[in-house]
């Protein structure tokens, strides 16, 4: 987007975000959770970090609680409905809509696509495939080249999915929440995947009983999530790119996932944090996540006001600056992607379960 028509369509949303803002942030949030939403162990959990929105840079801050008894961490307190709804907004539309596109169609996300594309194929010939939060159907798009005989269908909330069908990236489009539309869905696919999903919705027991009930018998579930036991977690602390807050509300440890989806009738297959699925993102966002707030700001439509001239020449040529230590962050992730996949330290998990 130029940066003029970015200016002036940031000017535009600024006085809808300020008028949000002006009773504070504490209204996007649930009350506090006393247990754990997962194992629903009436322990109070324990603390594991508390952070902000490194990414879009809203303001808020959020803490993420782990339980004492399953390891399960998740977001205490949780964002409401309208908090959801405030933070997703011009991420993967409007404002943001652009660069996060560009993301899923680099040439790194189109490999990790068909690296996880042919993770299923070692196990079934799929007829019908329903990619649950899908977007913009990215995934879809990369996995019909390697299964051309696969019928392609999406799901997600926002109007992203519908584009995906005019864009010829998928056939069907549905739009809204699995756990709602689950019956509609019944004994329909051969396959459902849940990339990164999981970890952005409210209830995922709830998500994988409503997979089980749309995937016909013999049908295999494929779930990729974030990692919460990799020691990248720790290592990396508040600063760790798959905390994602505030959008991921759970972190479900492998052993877990297991458990649940073997009580909901799966058959677990494959399951592993040793594999591709790592994304090499970790020490670049977190060297960019303690650089960017040592810069001026960043016009956003969330501050009060427009940044000065002679704040946006200093972040120019303070991030200019800063480009080989990023670049040097990069280049580390790159180089010891391959070593990571091979350990615990990799920063995402892959679960196959067929349906019993």
């Amino acid at each position: 987007m130029p940066a003029a028509s970015r200016g002036a369509l940031i000017a535009a949303l600024r006085p809808d975000y300020q008028a949000e803002l002006a009773g504070g942030t504490d209204r996007f949030f649930l009350p506090r959770a006393a247990g754990c939403p997962w194992c629903r162990s009436d322990r109070r959990p324990r603390q594991r970090l508390r952070t902000r929105d490194w990414v879009q840079g809203k303001p808020g801050a959020f803490v993420l609680d782990q339980c004492r008894d399953c390891g399960h961490t998740f977001q205490n307190p949780r964002l409401s409905e309208e908090g959801l709804d405030f933070y997703y907004r011009d991420f993967y539309d409007g404002l943001g809509a652009e660069s996060t596109a560009k993301m899923f169609e680099a040439g790194g996300s189109q490999k990790r696509f068909r690296r996880s594309a042919r993770a299923l194929r070692e196990h079934a010939a799929p007829g019908r495939w329903l990619d649950v939060g899908t977007a913009h159907a990215h995934f879809c798009a990369a996995a019909r080249r390697l299964l051309p005989d696969t019928e392609f269908h999406g799901l997600d909330q926002g109007e992203s999915v519908e584009h995906a069908v005019k864009e010829g990236r998928i056939t069907r489009a549905y739009r809204g929440r699995l756990t709602e539309l689950a019956d509609e869905l019944a004994d329909r696919y051969d396959v459902l995947s849940m990339f990164h999903y999981l970890e952005h919705t409210p209830d995922p027991g709830a998500e994988l009983a409503a997979a089980h009930t749309a995937l016909r018998p013999g049908g295999h579930l494929l779930i990729e999530v974030p990692n919460p036991e990799s020691p990248f977690s720790r290592l990396l602390g508040r600063r760790w790119m798959p905390w994602f807050q505030p959008q991921h509300l759970h972190f479900v440890p492998l052993g877990n996932l297991r458990v649940e989806l073997e009580r909901l009738g799966f058959t677990v297959v494959a399951a592993s944090v040793r594999g591709d699925q790592h994304i090499p993102v970790d020490l670049v966002c977190a060297t960019w996540f303690w650089l960017n707030p040592l810069l001026p700001a960043e016009d956003q439509p969330w501050l009060p006001r427009p940044p000065g001239r002679a704040a946006r020449v200093a972040r120019g040529a303070l991030a200019l600056a800063a480009l080989p230590l990023i670049l040097l962050a990069y280049g580390l992730d790159l180089l010891l992607a391959p070593l990571v996949r091979r350990t615990r330290f990799s920063n995402a998990y892959r679960v196959i379960a067929r349906r019993g």
